[in-house]
């Protein structure tokens, strides 16, 4: 395998498994609608705000998995993963809860390098841009 068919496949496989945990809980939070909105107003957030979590999550993941306006995506992403970590996951006296604000911290991380890099040369993005 050369470098060029790796760097693409190691950028697809980052990509995928980026978009799977948020696509998963996209559609999680529509089954758990209920508890998910309860969740959200116990630390003080409105519950309203539930379908565009759902809409970011869902169509951020599909947009970061066939690498289609994957910076925006993956910025919004970023931003959304770091407040998640300060709102739902920052009682640091709680050792899961720092594991948990680490974790979205280095995927936030990994997302700042989608926006960096861009999604690769196996994405709808590069196909779609006009070639110089």
């Amino acid at each position: 395998m050369n470098s060029t068919t790796f760097n693409n496949s190691a950028m697809l496989a980052g990509r995928a498994m980026l978009a799977a945990m948020f696509i998963i809980a996209g559609f999680n939070k529509v089954g758990a609608y209920a508890g998910t909105q309860a969740y959200m107003e116990s630390v003080g957030l409105p519950g309203m705000l539930l379908p565009a979590v759902i809409v970011l999550e869902v169509l951020g993941g599909l947009a970061i998995l066939i690498g289609f306006q994957t910076r925006i995506a993956a910025a919004l992403l970023a931003g959304f993963t770091v407040l998640a970590a300060i709102i739902f996951h920052s009682d640091f006296s709680q050792p899961m809860q720092s594991i948990l604000f680490t974790k979205n911290i280095a995927i936030a991380g990994a997302f700042l390098l989608l926006v960096a890099q861009g999604p690769g040369q196996w994405a709808i993005k590069p196909r779609m841009e006009v070639q110089s």
